[in-house]
């Protein structure tokens, strides 16, 4: 094993992380190679700086004039759209995530927890997440209803397993039962658990209350001395819609609940700042105890996984962010006017659903926040979606066979209630 990686483990002995590391995670490191001293040349060498890869002309990249001149050159220097981003990301905006981290997540103010990482996408975090802490052997506790590529990433890549529980209980609330019934289910009481709220396909998003039991029921695992790793897939965060769901990520109550829980946050720009195409993603860690020494022996674990892969993420995009929310003279406003037209769209699908209610083709699953609603269907979902595409010329997903998902986040508020229209005649057609 290399010296650089036989640190990391050294720093990081006797901690949950040493527990939950899977053996690329325990040899992975970010090696003092051209990347550190490029970047510690980048500081000192004031006379010539012969490190980086990097054709240059009085100190900035040598470019396209074509794509430059699309910028606006008055705020953008070629650097800022040209260079290569730090493995990590850019400071600013890491140092800006965080910030916003706290303001969303008002309790973690006066905690502990990791610098985010840059990486590129959420896709791309949960994909670190897996190599860092997941192989063969290992079990992954999932809500049923979850976003198919989590099986992709940990079963099908990384070679694990998967235990799904019902998302909701008889209530329609979160079942916090069937989570610890499949947690206990692992025999060697060390679990992994993926959360997702607003979740992807369903819309939901637990009330505070299920919030805390969550929390709680977690923390008493970890007393009976099961070892947790909990990733929290923060996707639609800040898009909550009632009054009663938890406004706050779990991550913010777990990432100093337990010396036997390692929270880990995967959230993006991707959403959060309207940006999707721009492939920012964030991975950010906490546990009680852990020291700022161990979350960077951890933070380097994640650099090396990023070294060792896409090398570094995108530049220009992470400019332009870093802008936005330094400088955007509209940044708040068209946040606002997005989340404002995003619950209108809500507010007119809860409505218009209202006439079909005790339809048993079709029966919503609860929602309330982010992009999606989801039915539970009577027949094949898959066929319903062909026959809706066909004959209709409307898009939906089918999941499972069991589930049509409607992403009414991409459709106009004034014809919300025709697609409701539409999904329940098709229905009534293919099943009656």
């Amino acid at each position: 094993m290399h010296p650089l990686a036989i640190e990391l483990n050294e720093t990081l002995a006797n901690t949950i992380v040493d527990t939950m590391l899977s053996d690329v995670g325990r040899r992975i490191f970010f090696p003092k190679g051209i990347v550190a001293q490029a970047a510690e040349a980048g500081s000192q060498a004031k006379r010539f700086n012969a490190t980086v890869g990097m054709s240059t002309s009085g100190g900035q990249p040598m470019h396209l004039s074509d794509i430059y001149n699309k910028f606006d050159t008055n705020t953008f220097k070629p650097a800022d759209i040209f260079a290569y981003a730090p493995g990590g990301g850019d400071q600013r905006l890491r140092a800006l995530w965080k910030e916003e981290m706290v303001k969303k997540n008002p309790s973690l103010a006066t905690k502990r927890f990791s610098l985010p990482i840059v990486t590129a996408g959420l896709t791309h975090g949960l994909s670190i997440i897996g190599q860092l802490f997941f192989q063969a052997g290992d079990t992954l506790v999932v809500p049923d209803l979850a976003w198919d590529n989590y099986e992709l990433i940990y079963v099908h890549q990384q070679g694990g397993s998967m235990v799904s529980f019902p998302l909701y209980n008889d209530k329609g609330g979160f079942n916090v039962e069937a989570m610890v019934q499949a947690l206990r289910s692992i025999p060697s009481k060390r679990g992994r658990l993926l959360l997702n709220f607003p979740n992807n396909p369903t819309g939901y998003t637990p009330s505070q209350a299920d919030m805390q039991a969550i929390a709680s029921s977690l923390v008493a695992l970890a007393d009976e001395g099961y070892e947790l790793l909990v990733i929290t897939d923060d996707a639609y965060f800040g898009l909550f819609f009632e009054e009663e769901s938890a406004k706050e990520s779990l991550f913010a109550t777990l990432c100093d609940a337990h010396p036997n829980i390692l929270a880990v946050k995967c959230d993006a720009a991707t959403k959060e700042e309207l940006v999707w195409g721009f492939r920012i993603g964030f991975v950010t860690y906490g546990s009680k105890g852990l020291t700022d020494e161990h979350l960077d022996a951890l933070n380097k674990r994640t650099l090396g996984i990023i070294r060792s892969t896409v090398s570094n993420c995108d530049k220009p995009g992470q400019s332009l962010l870093v802008a936005a929310m330094q400088n955007g003279a509209n940044y708040e406003r068209d946040k606002q006017a997005v989340f404002d037209e995003m619950k209108r769209r809500y507010d007119t699908l809860k409505q218009a659903l209202k006439k079909y209610e005790g339809n048993d083709l079709l029966v919503p699953h609860p929602f309330n926040s982010g992009y999606f609603m989801a039915f539970k269907t009577k027949g094949s979902a898959e066929t319903l979606r062909r026959h809706l595409l066909q004959q209709y010329q409307v898009g939906c997903i089918n999941i499972a066979d069991v589930t049509l998902r409607l992403a009414y986040c991409s459709v106009e508020c004034d014809k919300i209630e025709e697609l409701v229209d539409i999904v329940h005649t098709a229905a009534g057609e293919v099943w009656n």
